[in-house]
């Protein structure tokens, strides 16, 4: 019996790695490398703080403007081709890019070329991470009982790339912006070859009318509403992450003023949690193996809250950062949960629309928080983290007891 099973498995997870795993590491490496890559370059072309921080707002006011679109895009079209043609049309940017800076490394052509290189990243980039996401569910789906170890494993390379990439592009840098771009060119034309062995995803009928952004958005809307467990999960996660935002965001105000620590150890925070969260990750796939899925978000939902609340009322800088790596390794597990119950939900000919709308959700409190940073003075901050921590713990807390017992979190 073992000896026909595990040829079998060999196979599986043989294929899990060609087409799953190692496009997946390609692209999420081009997307950290990006994503806080090209802020830097923008800083070390143009000199300018403002143009910095306007090029950082062009690389994510798009993604989310996009994200509509990219999901019914996957769903009519396929991840694997909407994977490959984005990381493909990603690299050739880049490319364009990295010439443009060899000729003209300083100037008006040089500003023009990274804003714009920082707009069209930022889109292709999304599209590239929804197909990317959606190939993860499909091959979820296939995995049955053991979906949760698929979603283990992608959210660990997603964290591995968080943690590579923005140092990589930041020693890249210093030989220069063509050299950077290049290894990011390089980075998304592996993640476009390797995209072809990706296993073709459902698709919607082509007789089937084309969407605007809209209505995919309304699409996967009225998806997430119709599955209760994916719902509650959702508003759950949502009233979580303002508090994570609000630490994310009043991190360096935080740390400097407060605490009385240098601007580098703001980063050391958020690198201590990005470790932390790999850690929990390995970590849930074993426990929901024995436990399963509920007990284990309930247990990270009641360990995020704590950590919160704590970390509000850290006494010194070191504390503080332990409790953050504590809140983000939980927020680590509960992510594997949601994760998932997305793979084992949702319609497949709707995943993408639904994984639009869903990010899209998860994404509002930031800047929320953002706002609450800028309007709140710096002594207040921790009565503030306090309140959310509240929220944060009621949100939690009313979601679980409502899938205490939903069959999907049973599994």
């Amino acid at each position: 019996m073992s000896a026909a099973v595990t040829p079998r498995h060999a196979r599986h997870t043989a294929g899990l790695l060609r087409g799953i795993y190692l496009p997946r590491t390609a692209d999420a490496l081009a997307f950290a490398m990006s994503t806080y890559g090209i802020p830097l370059l923008v800083l070390a072309t143009t000199r300018s703080a403002a143009l910095t921080g306007a090029a950082f707002a062009l690389e994510w006011i798009p993604r989310l403007a996009a994200f509509g679109w990219a999901g019914s895009i996957v769903d009519r079209r396929g991840a694997s081709v909407v994977f490959h043609l984005a990381s493909l049309g990603r690299a050739m940017a880049l490319a364009a890019g990295a010439v443009l800076l060899h000729l003209h490394p300083s100037g008006t052509v040089a500003s023009v070329t990274v804003m714009v290189l920082a707009a069209v990243t930022g889109v292709l980039t999304e599209f590239s991470y929804i197909a990317a996401e959606t190939a993860g569910a499909a091959a979820g789906r296939r995995a049955g009982t053991r979906a949760h170890r698929v979603q283990a494993v992608l959210l660990g390379i997603d964290q591995i790339a968080t943690l590579a990439g923005p140092a990589l592009a930041a020693v890249l840098l210093l030989a220069g912006p063509p050299p950077m771009l290049a290894v990011i060119t390089v980075l998304s034309l592996l993640a476009a070859l390797l995209a072809l062995r990706t296993p073709p995803s459902p698709v919607a009928p082509a007789r089937a009318p084309k969407r605007q952004a809209s209505a995919g958005l309304l699409t996967g809307w009225r998806t997430i509403r119709s599955l209760p467990a994916l719902g509650w999960l959702v508003t759950g996660l949502t009233l979580s992450n303002l508090a994570t935002g609000l630490l994310q965001a009043a991190g360096p105000v935080i740390v400097v003023k407060h605490f009385g620590q240098p601007t580098t150890d703001v980063g050391l925070v958020w690198s201590a949690a990005a470790a932390a969260t790999l850690l929990s990750v390995t970590l849930s796939r074993v426990a929901i193996d024995r436990l399963g899925l509920w007990p284990v978000g309930a247990a990270c939902a009641a360990l995020a809250s704590l950590a919160t609340l704590a970390a509000a009322q850290a006494p010194d800088y070191l504390s503080y950062l332990v409790l953050v790596a504590v809140l983000m390794s939980a927020e680590g597990g509960m992510t594997v949960v949601l994760r998932t119950l997305r793979s084992l939900l949702i319609p497949p000919e709707k995943f993408g629309s639904t994984l639009s709308a869903t990010i899209l959700i998860l994404l509002l409190p930031y800047p929320v928080a953002g706002v609450l940073t800028a309007l709140t003075p710096p002594d207040a901050l921790g009565h503030v983290i306090t309140a959310c921590a509240v929220l944060q713990g009621l949100g939690l807390a009313l979601a679980f007891t409502r899938l205490r017992t939903d069959p999907a979190l049973r599994t």
